[in-house]
Formats: structure tokens, sequence, C-alpha cells
């Protein structure tokens, strides 16, 4: 029979090397080497930053901020607080990793982002009549439902209700515990076999320490030690005081339910994954953000070129207003003239006003999200350095060769299909549910007894026997260290081994639950596939909005030529007596509408490529964005 310290051996080895693996596992991770060595400790989490960074004041000079669009993304990755959200939501899953190593069940991880302010728009040049209308949506219809909306936006592709739990998974941390009890008892006897004996004393010292463990195999092993100490007046002893251990290892294995590394490791790969999970939507979260600060931007590029087209054609009026002003003076113009021109003006200093509000609300809501905190930048005000640029002539590829390109990079299909692998994993353990529970059992335990002899002993009289005569074994009188040594020589072995067997007879829950989360797989693999059809659809749309917007650009500035001079030749009519205030207001009139419509256009590019950017998983590398230095909060 193999030997009991054998088996020790056996079970020290084995604890031994999870404990090294687990050591070096926990080496492997950042947020595991700050618990190394306190593991009764909180691991340090660093205080959010509220201040702005230092790129902020270097960008600005005399009250002005002046910003390229490059400048705008590096203070987004800098001081954005949706960003620096999803920061710690990768934080998050490192201690998820964590806690599954320990064989507990994973908390789960966000899997939301946040999508940028969809900014204030651009007024049409008649606001009083028509109202704002909105950037990047109003005039090319294949552009609405690409730009961001500022709302919350889930990337869960599960569901609301999660996958059961399945059997539970062994304890992989190692457990020491350890019992040092003492008590004193006093027992009334009643008893013919002590007769004289009022109350029976006892003193008792007990110290007992185990260790348990859990392996990924399902396994579950305990090593124990366990010691008593007694001192007691009974005549019944043959040793008194006397000293007990036992050293034992037990082992439990299912040989059904929960066998298998593939079942007890489900949640340590569910972990991981998530932790690519969440990189991927913190990654996704930097294209919202980047998307969001293009947009804002070129939306205050196109709002300020706005306002100089309404200073423009309020300067205009008001030049109109003069010059028949000295006509009619002069009594070569009706006064009627002058009163057409008068409106004319008021109106035009309505729609400027209109349009200065909506520049400053778009600079605030621009500052307000490149910055952590705000109040100390109210009064700086947004000087762009860059203008919208529209290519004369641009060659996309076909759009089945975009949409491969963006099924290889986008973040958020890479996290779906990272999640329907989690789900894949997960139902392992709802399959496994579904066995009966057979586990085998052993143990082994060595024993031991030394002690005084008991003065005591062979007083006791039983009825009608005489007196009893104390025999004592020299191989119990001693101490402590005699007890040891029959542990240690094995005088005394104990072995037990055996089956536990468990069936149930309907088992609807488990199968209920298996099926569910079949089910629920199933649907996670649908809802990948509209993701990706989604996407080819995003590509299709952008490729027709930048097209739309390129031609519309191209119509528009065409216009906006001819308009101008239509407006000259318009004047100069006037100036000789063949043209009237209300043509050349109606003439300058189409020409603000036409600098304003080739403003829109050119927006409407802008914003059409970026969504295309996004829409091919390319935004971050196209804007120059450095995964690692925003994921530190930093840009060079």
């Amino acid at each position: 029979m193999t030997s009991l310290f054998r088996i020790l051996g056996v079970g020290c080895a084995l604890v031994g090397l999870t404990q090294g693996q687990a050591a070096r596992e926990i080496t492997d991770r950042k947020l595991d080497r700050a618990v190394v060595g306190r593991f009764y400790s909180v691991p340090a989490t660093p205080a959010p930053h509220l201040n702005n960074s230092g790129r902020l004041k270097a960008l600005t000079r005399n009250g002005k901020l002046y910003l390229s669009l490059q400048d705008a993304i590096a203070l987004a990755l800098e001081n954005n607080l949706d960003i620096e959200l999803e920061r710690y939501d990768v934080r998050v899953s490192e201690t998820d990793i964590l806690r599954a190593q320990a064989g507990e069940f994973p908390r789960g991880v966000p899997l939301s982002i946040r999508e940028g302010p969809s900014g204030v728009g651009l007024p049409s040049l008649n606001a009083s009549t028509t109202g704002p209308a909105t950037l990047g949506g109003g005039d090319i219809p294949a552009l609405n439902g690409v730009v961001g909306a500022g709302t919350q936006t889930d990337l869960s592709i599960l569901g609301s209700i999660p996958l059961s739990t399945g059997p539970d998974v062994p304890n992989l941390d190692p457990t020491l515990s350890g019992t040092l009890r003492w008590n004193k008892t006093s027992e009334p006897q009643n008893s013919t076999f002590l007769p004289g004996l009022r109350s029976l004393n006892a003193n008792t010292v007990e110290a007992d320490v185990a260790v348990r463990k859990g392996f990924v195999t399902g396994t579950t092993a305990t090593i124990g030690w366990n010691n008593l100490r007694q001192d007691v007046n009974s005549p019944l002893l043959n040793y008194n005081p006397y000293t007990t251990s036992s050293l034992y290892v037990s082992v439990n294995q299912p040989l059904l339910r929960g066998l298998g590394i593939a079942v007890n490791t489900r949640y340590i790969r569910i972990t991981r994954n998530n932790r690519q999970i969440s990189n991927l939507v913190f990654e996704q979260q930097l294209m919202s953000t980047v998307s969001a600060v293009v947009q804002l931007y070129w939306d205050l590029v196109s709002l300020k070129g706005d306002l100089a087209v309404r200073n423009e054609a309020l300067r205009a009026a008001r030049q109109l207003l003069a010059d028949n002003q000295t006509a009619a003076a002069e009594g070569t113009m009706a006064a009627i003239d002058v009163t057409r021109a008068r409106a004319e003006v008021a109106r035009r200093q309505r729609d400027w006003s209109v349009s200065q509000t909506l520049v400053h609300q778009q600079s605030e809501i621009l500052k307000d999200y490149l910055t952590r905190n705000s109040v100390d930048e109210e009064t700086v005000t947004l000087e762009l350095t860059d203008q919208v640029q529209v290519p004369a002539e641009e060659t996309l590829p076909p759009v089945r060769q975009l949409a491969v390109q963006a099924l290889r990079n986008r973040p958020d299909l890479a996290q779906a299909r990272l999640q329907l692998t989690n789900s894949q994993i997960a139902l392992k353990g709802s399959h496994s549910a579904l066995l009966p529970a057979l586990n085998a059992f052993a143990s082994a335990e060595n024993r031991g007894l030394a002690g005084d002899p008991n003065d005591l002993a062979g007083s006791a009289v039983l009825t009608g026997t005489p007196g009893l005569t104390a025999v004592r074994d020299p191989l119990f009188v001693g101490g402590y260290g005699d007890s040891l040594s029959q542990i240690v020589h094995q005088n005394f072995p104990n072995y037990e081994a055996g089956l536990q067997l468990t069936i149930p007879l309907a088992n609807r829950a488990a199968r209920a639950d298996a099926a569910r989360d079949q089910l629920q797989t199933r649907q996670q693999e649908i809802r990948l596939r509209q993701l990706e059809k989604r996407t080819l659809l995003e590509i299709t749309n952008a490729t027709l909005a930048i097209e739309q917007a390129r031609a519309s650009y191209r119509a528009a500035r065409e216009q906006r030529v001819s308009q101008e001079e239509a407006v000259r030749a318009e004047h100069e009519k006037q100036a000789v007596g063949d043209s009237t205030t209300y043509l050349v207001m109606q003439y300058e009139g189409e020409l603000a509408e036409a600098k304003s419509a080739e403003i829109s256009a050119g927006n409407d590019y802008m914003k059409a490529k970026t969504a295309l950017e996004r829409a091919l998983g390319s935004i971050l590398t196209d804007n120059g964005v450095s995964l690692p230095e925003a994921l530190i909060g930093e840009s060079h």
C-alpha cells in the first residue's frame, strides 16, 4: 500500500506547482503585480485627473485658443472625460481576471460607449422663415444615420439575460484554515462505573490546521493536521493527561459533472477575452470621440464661414441703404427704395445675430468636449486654423473592397466576435451541468496517541467484578513527540476510498438552461451577421455621401461664381438706372444663399469623409492617433 508520506509528497508538489504557476500568471499582469505580497489590501487605484492638460495653455495666446484639427484631436485625447471613463473600464477588466484565477464567477465588463454631441447646426439663409438647418444631414439623405447623435451606444450582442453559470469551479486559491481552542468542563456523574466520582473534569486544548486547494481539473485536495491534549480525572483512561495527533490527506475528483480543464478554466478564458474586449471598447470610444471632434471642428469652421457670409451680406445691405439714401436726397430715387433697403438691413442684421449666436454656442460645445474643466476657459475665443478642402477629383475603391478592410479593422466587430466566443466557452459549463454528479473520493490518515500513565486507572470497580487492573503499552507512554513519532512510522494508518453518485431523474432545470444558452448563442451569431451587414450599409452610405457632397460642392461653387457676376452686373445696371433696389436685393440675397450652400456642401463632404473613415475603422490611423498614447492620456 502506498505510504501516506508519498501521498503527502505528491499533494504538496501539486500545491507547490499550482502556486508557482499562479505566481507566474500574477506577475504577467500589471494589476496582479500590485497585489503580490499584499494579498489582503486593495490594489492602488489612481485618482481621476480633473485638470486640463498643459497643451491647452500652450495653444492659447492673447485670449485666443488657436486650434488646428490635429490640436483639437490631441486635446480630446488628453482631456475628454468620455475617454477617461473608458480608461477605468480597461482596469476593471483586469480585476475580473484576478477574480477568475481564484475560481470565482466574473462580474463582467462595461460594453457601452458615449457618442459625442452633434452640435448646433448651420442656419439657413432665411432664418426667420425656415429656421436653422442641421449640418451633415438635411441636404444629403445618405449621410443621415451615419453621424453620431450624442447618445449612449451599447456594444453588447448578448442581450439583457446572461448565460447560466454551470457547475461551480473549485476555489483555485489555496485556503489555510486553523483552529486553536481551549475549554474546561465539569460534568456531574451518576454512574456505577465511577463510584465516588462526583464530577468528571476535563481540560482540553485543541490545535488544528488545514490547507485546501482546488485545481483546474475539478479536483479538490485537503491536507490537515489535528492535535488534541486532554487532562481528565477519569479512572477509565490508561493515560492521563494524553495527546492525540493525526495527519491526513483527502482528495475529491468529479468524474462527470464539473470534470475537465475546459469546464473549470472557462471563467479564466472568458475574462482574458473580456480584457481584449475592454481594449476594443476603449478603441471604439476613441473612434467615437475623434469622429465627434472632427465633426464639431468642421461645423464650427462652416459656422464661422456662414457668419462671414452674413456679415458680408449685412455690409452690402448697409452700403445699398447708404447709396439709396444719397440718391433719394438727390431726387434720383423714390423714398420707397430707401424703405426697402432699410428693411433688408434689419433682416440681414437679424440673420447675422442668429449666426453669431450659433458660432458662440458651437464654440462652447467644442471647448467643453476638449476640456476636463472648462471654467477657466469661458472667455477664450477659438481660432480655427484649418479650412475645408474638397478635392476636384477622388476615386474611391469599390464598396466590397472597403467592406473587407472594415471587417478586418473595426473594433466593434472584433469585440462582437469575442463576445460570441465567450458564449461558446460558457456553453461548456451549461453542457457539463446536464451530467449526473459522480465524484470519486479518497483519504489517508495516520494517527498517534501518547500520555502519562494514569494513577487512577484500575481503581474503578464494576458491579459484581473485582477491581480493574491497568495494562499499559509502552508505545503510548510519553509526550507529544511520541505521538508524532507514531504518525511518522505509520503505526495506525487509516484509508478510505469510494464513489458518490447523484442522478437528477428529470433534470429539467439543467436542460432548460442549456437549451436557452444554446438559443442565445445562435441569436448572437445572427446579431454578428447584422453588424457585418450594417457595416456594409454604413460604408455604402458614406461613399454615396462623399460623391454627392463633392458634386453638390462643385455645383454650389459654380453657382456662387455665376451669382457674383450677376450681382456685379445688376449693380452696374442700377448705377445707370436700368435696375431697381428690389432686384439688387434679390440678387444679393441669392448670392448669399449660393455662398452658404457652398459652405454647407464643403462641410457635408468633410463629415461624409469622416463617416467613411469611422465605418472603415481607420479614423484613428488616418488622424494620427496612437492607441498606446491615448490609453495613458498623452499625445505627442
